[in-house]
């Protein structure tokens, strides 16, 4: 990246969700005022009811020195937030993030990704495959199905169209994913999580 890992630094109360960041080359530490005295640009990576506790903490330091900081936020306290997921993802190179208004998107959905990961492996166990080999092919499948939907532009509905062969698999796949009210359930999730998302910032 444009930015190297030693001229990072992460905070988190225990080592655990620190692992990652060391191994990445970034410095890290326990207390949240040592990023603010060190840093320019400052990632708040929190659950939404948290947020408030790691405001009021970094609050002196804030009002102390006169700094000048962007502020990025998982939570919801500002008119503006930029979500982002709190997984490894975004170490790795292949996290994501959006700009929003507060209550208007929820987080990222990863665990939602990875139970529909799962299913295709299971899947593919029940039909005889081994089980590494298996998980690996839905990984693939749905990178393959990712970098598609990124770098072509296109609907994920044309996209879907356009794999489907009339009488073939895939299309006597999906329509069992539509008996199945797949559609319906992934909204139904969305919707859950945004609204848990409300709810906890508001405690």
């Amino acid at each position: 990246g444009k930015v190297p890992a030693s001229s990072i630094i992460a905070s988190a109360p225990s080592d655990k969700n620190l692992d990652a960041w060391r191994e990445s080359g970034c410095r890290t530490t326990h207390c949240n005022l040592e990023v603010l005295q060190e840093s320019t640009l400052v990632f708040l990576a929190t659950k939404p009811h948290v947020l408030p506790g790691v405001l009021q903490e970094i609050r002196p330091a804030w009002q102390r020195g006169g700094l000048r900081k962007r502020w990025h936020s998982a939570g919801t306290g500002s008119p503006v937030g930029h979500r982002m997921p709190a997984e490894i993802p975004p170490i790795r190179g292949w996290g994501l993030g959006s700009l929003l208004a507060p209550h208007s998107n929820p987080n990222a959905l990863l665990p939602q990704v990875y139970l529909f990961a799962e299913a295709l492996a299971e899947g593919a166990v029940k039909m005889g495959m081994p089980g590494a080999l298996a998980t690996r092919i839905a990984a693939q499948t749905m990178l393959g199905a990712a970098k598609m939907m990124l770098e072509s532009g296109e609907h994920p509905a044309k996209l879907r169209g356009d794999v489907c062969t009339p009488g073939g698999t895939t299309i006597h796949a999906l329509h069992q994913l539509e008996k199945g009210a797949l559609r319906a359930t992934v909204m139904n999730a969305v919707e859950a999580a945004t609204n848990r998302a409300c709810d906890m910032a508001e405690d």
